[in-house]
């Protein structure tokens, strides 16, 4: 069984970079190749380096708001193992449609050191959550402070803004009443009695019992304003380190950073590539990249630019998240 869910994995990973390549190789179809190749012979490696650093840097925040997280809950993890936890759970997110895979095995990592299910779920809904507030404020703020007016980044923007009031309306429905907990497990008993009554009322009493403890822990997490305000800064501090990679990647082909149009097409590839459809959005990013920033780059550098912050934000994760796991799987065999 094990066996069959690495081979899927790798599989899943295999797919994601095949589809990642063939779409900047249709990139750099399309670019000025002579330009290309000369640029890349004459790139400065000091700036790529400082671009690789901004990734690692990314993850190391992100575990950094990991902890915060689940240290407001009572809860203490190591810095060690909220980076592990992080990085291991980034390999998943490469490997399914929407970086889905990756919240399930955080919150399975919690609650292996001891977090109940329902306080595990609730700091990674929180992450998501903090998310997607940065990248609903900050868009359209970014959007006109750059004068990037593309319609499409404007589209984006509402959908998703939208689509973000819709989620919190339903979690504020969970925290506001317990009755409304109760409300949506009965719902789900009919569901699961449909299927299998004998386990239907012990399912649903864990189930209820988890939610009450999701609902606990996030009216404790919003309880304290400047948590919350340290959560929002540290996610802010953390996504504009990411953001500074395909400026980074510039300078080191001796062009203009243009951090701000940068930043701006970057909060809206990041919200592209929450559609569902390819391994950790391969091919989606890769375009949506290659389309905004030919708004406000020469052609010629295109190919390149996608292509190596596709490595360091995509081909590393896949990297630095397989070594960790393997790392995890063998602790957890020799029982260390």
């Amino acid at each position: 069984m094990e066996g069959s869910k690495e081979s899927k994995a790798i599989r899943m990973a295999i797919i994601g970079i095949v589809i990642s390549l063939l779409t900047i190789i249709v990139i750099l179809k399309f670019t000025e190749t002579k330009l290309t190749l000369s640029m890349v012979r004459r790139m400065n490696i000091w700036y790529v380096l400082l671009a690789v650093l901004f990734q690692v840097l990314f993850w190391l925040f992100w575990a950094i708001r990991l902890k915060m997280v689940v240290s407001y809950l009572g809860h203490s993890i190591s810095m060690v193992y909220s980076l592990e936890t992080t990085i291991s759970s980034m390999f998943l997110a490469a490997i399914t449609p929407s970086s889905a895979g990756g919240e399930p095995l955080r919150i399975k990592m919690l609650k292996d050191d001891g977090m109940s299910v329902g306080a595990a779920a609730a700091s990674v809904l929180t992450e998501r959550i903090l998310d997607s507030i940065f990248f609903a404020v900050s868009l359209p703020v970014f959007i006109v402070i750059s004068k990037f007016a593309v319609k499409f980044g404007f589209e984006v923007s509402s959908i998703f803004s939208v689509i973000l009031v819709l989620f919190l309306l339903f979690i504020y429905f969970i925290v506001k009443d317990q009755k409304n907990i109760d409300r949506i497990t009965k719902y789900i008993y009919k569901i699961i009695k449909s299927v299998s009554k004998s386990r239907a009322q012990n399912l649903t009493a864990h189930i209820r019992d988890e939610l009450i403890a999701f609902r606990e822990a996030l009216i404790k997490l919003v309880s304290s304003p400047k948590n919350a305000f340290n959560l929002l800064t540290i996610t802010a501090v953390m996504w504009t380190i990411g953001f500074l990679i395909p400026s980074a990647i510039l300078l080191a082909f001796n062009y203009d950073p243009c951090l701000l149009l940068s930043y701006t097409a970057q909060l809206i590839i990041v919200i592209v590539s929450l559609i569902p459809l390819t391994p950790g959005s391969s091919g989606i990013a890769e375009v949506s990249m290659a389309y905004l920033y030919s708004k406000f780059v020469p052609q010629e550098i295109l190919g390149p630019l996608v292509g190596l912050w596709r490595f360091i934000t995509y081909f590393l994760n896949i990297i630095a998240g397989f070594a960790v796991n393997i790392k995890i799987f063998k602790r957890i065999c020799v029982g260390v």
